[in-house]
Order: structure tokens, then C-alpha cells, then sequence
């Protein structure tokens, strides 16, 4: 590890050369090149310096016991302090130890996020729309960008269904651990009584697929137009400007409408479908497609929920990580950060674990 770590520092210090030599800089590709990798090696080098500096800490504190016996006061602050500092080293060490770890290759990818209204009827619908609502908020406070491909809303107002592409650095690193069932409990604004009610929504996140990463064949594609059933006047009942594609060799199917244009909502499909085709093939690889898409989406029952939504008690519950929070307002305006930290540390340090035990 350290010698992996050494040989890092060089190489940081080769292309601190680098970056300011002529050649380099009047070749944007070899610039952006060598600036990537850069900032790449960058936070993995300068906590590897500040790991160092401590170590360094370390045997000036201890040096300094063997040397002042006599003196209690000072061997008692060098205690304190050779304590505090293998505390630190400690620390250090496992950061360095998740930041040598291999990345997920997706990390960088944009998402495709399916949302659908699971047991609940239309208390369902309408958690549905409010999810939908939460990621487009936090999307955009990360400046990323969502785009809509298919949206089925129902008459109370809620969503049925709903699939986006959510553009931006970072996206599927950020909301890939946001997949699962998530539990809505209150009142109902249809229910009388006052009787608290406990729905439920499916997430789905993919991230999204690349020519280089599926190469579709036209001949296993079944693509259908039809005329746009949503909103926006007689032009778009009247129009063949809707597509749906079917894949016959796994069967799927993704069906796409715009107000107009037939070729943005074929476009819009296959990216959508691309990215299925990729998911699956990423189950594959971890053993089982079906018992894989179960455990990611489940059925969309009540029980199988990853997050529960309690609206009485304003408290927000991760049941992969016992934590709660009792800021449901802010979370449900986008402020999903404080979970998606937590999350990503949880599952790193897993990762981390399985990693040393292997």
C-alpha cells in the first residue's frame, strides 16, 4: 500500500512539471489530459502528506518521553498529545484506505430514474409526484439537469409513473444508493377520518448507458408511433409523434411522447432503453438478473421499504442504516445530502471490510 502510495507522490510531482511546460500547455488534449489526472491522484497524495507530517508527530512526541523523564509536565502534554495524534493517524489510515479502493466505473455516468406509485392507490400517486419533486429539487441545487422521457399523472395530481434522465458530474455516485421501496405514513388529504395511511413508491436508478458501453441492433427492434395521448391540444391527439420501442430479445419495452417531435422522443427511448439493456447486463454479472431488479426495486410492497416517510412525527428513517432524521420539510425540498453522505459512507466502509476479509 505505502509503496503504491509513494509511487502516487512521484507521479503528482511529475505532473506538477508537466502542467506548466509550453508543449503541454498549447496541447489541449494533453492538457486536459494530464490536468484530469491530476486532480485525480491530487486528494489521495495530500492525505498521504498529511498522514506523513503525523507519523512525523508522532515520533517527535515520542522522542520527547525518552527524553524528559524528568520533567512531568512536559511528558504529560506529549502523552496528550502522542494520544490525539495516533487518533488522527488512525483516521487517516482509513481514509486512505477507501480513497485507494477501486471506483465504481459509473460513478461519473448520468442516471436514469424510474418512479412509480407502488400499494396505496392514489396516496401512492401523490408520494410519487412529491419524490419526483425531491430529486428534481436536489438535482437542481447540484446544477444538474432532468429531462422527462415518460410521465403518466393521474386525476388527483399524483404520478403513476415517471422517467427522467438526470444529467450532471457525479449524478449516479451521488443517487445510486437511492434505489428501493420508500414507505409514506399520514394522513391521507382524501381520508376523513383522520386515519393515518401507509403507502408506498418504487425508485429505480440506472445509470446511463453509452454507445460504447450497448451496441443496440436495429433488427431486434420493434418501434411503434402512435398518436400522444398526454396534454398540449389537437396537434398532438392527431400526430403519430409518440414511440414506443420494444427489444424482442428480453422484451422490453419504452414508450416515449413529446408535444411534437417524433425523433427527440425516439432519441429520448433508446437512451432510456440503452440503459435498461446496461442494467441488465450489470445483473448478470452479480449473479442473477431477476433476484438482482427484486432486490433493487422489489415488488413495491409496503414491507420491503428501504426509507419510511413519517409525516406525523416529521421523521425520515433509513432502515440499511437505523438513522433518522426529523427534518421532513428540508429533505423533501432536496436537502437529501446529510442521507446520501451517510449512505455512501456506510457502503464504502462495507465495501472496505469485504475487501480486507477477502
Amino acid at each position: 500500500m505505502f509503496d503504491r502510495l509513494d509511487s502516487m507522490e512521484r507521479r503528482l510531482e511529475e505532473l506538477d512539471s508537466l502542467l506548466v511546460q509550453p508543449e503541454v500547455i498549447s496541447n489541449s488534449k494533453k492538457y486536459k489530459e494530464t490536468s484530469k489526472l491530476h486532480a485525480e491522484l491530487s486528494p489521495i497524495v495530500e492525505k498521504y502528506r498529511t498522514y506523513k507530517k503525523v507519523l512525523s508527530s508522532i515520533e517527535e512526541n515520542k522522542n520527547i518521553l525518552a527524553e524528559a523523564k524528568e520533567d512531568e509536565e512536559l511528558q504529560q502534554l506529549a502523552e496528550e498529545e502522542l494520544e490525539e495524534l495516533e487518533g488522527k493517524k488512525e483516521k487517516l489510515m482509513n481514509e486512505l484506505k477507501l480513497l485507494l479502493m477501486p471506483t465504481d466505473p459509473n460513478d461519473k455516468k448520468n442516471v436514469i430514474m424510474e418512479i412509480r406509485a407502488g400499494t396505496g392507490g392514489e396516496e401512492a400517486s401523490l408520494f410519487a409526484q412529491e419524490i419526483f419533486r425531491m430529486y428534481s429539487r436536489y438535482a437542481e441545487n447540484r446544477g444538474w439537469k432532468v429531462e422527462v422521457t415518460c410521465l403518466h399523472s393521474t386525476g388527483v395530481g399524483g404520478l403513476k409513473e415517471v422517467i427522467a434522465i438526470i444529467e450532471g458530474k457525479g449524478a449516479y455516485s451521488r443517487l445510486k444508493y437511492e434505489s428501493g421501496v420508500h414507505r409514506v405514513q399520514r394522513v391521507p388529504i382524501t381520508e376523513a377520518s383522520g386515519r393515518i395511511h401507509t403507502s408506498a413508491v418504487t425508485v429505480a436508478v440506472l445509470p446511463e448507458a453509452e454507445d460504447v458501453d450497448i451496441q443496440l441492433d436495429e433488427k431486434q427492434l420493434r418501434i411503434d408511433r402512435f398518436c400522444s395521448s398526454g396534454p398540449g391540444g389537437q396537434s398532438v391527439n392527431t400526430t403519430y409523434s409518440a414511440v414506443r420501442i420494444t427489444h424482442i430479445p428480453t422484451g422490453l419495452v419504452v414508450t416515449c411522447q413529446d408535444e411534437r417531435s417524433q425523433h427527440k422522443n425516439k432519441a429520448r427511448a433508446l437512451r432510456v432503453l440503452r440503459s435498461r439493456l446496461f442494467d441488465l447486463a450489470l445483473q448478470e454479472q452479480r449473479e442473477s438478473i431477476a433476484k438482482e431488479r427484486k432486490n433493487q426495486v422489489g415488488t413495491g410492497d409496503r414491507s420491503e421499504k428501504i426509507r419510511t416517510y413519517n409525516f406525523p412525527q416529521t421523521r425520515i428513517t433509513d432502515h440499511r442504516l437505523g438513522l433518522t432524521l426529523h427534518r421532513m420539510e428540508e429533505v423533501l425540498n432536496g436537502d437529501l445530502d446529510p442521507l446520501i453522505e451517510a449512505l455512501t459512507t456506510h457502503f464504502q466502509t462495507e465495501k472496505m471490510k469485504k475487501e480486507v476479509e477477502a
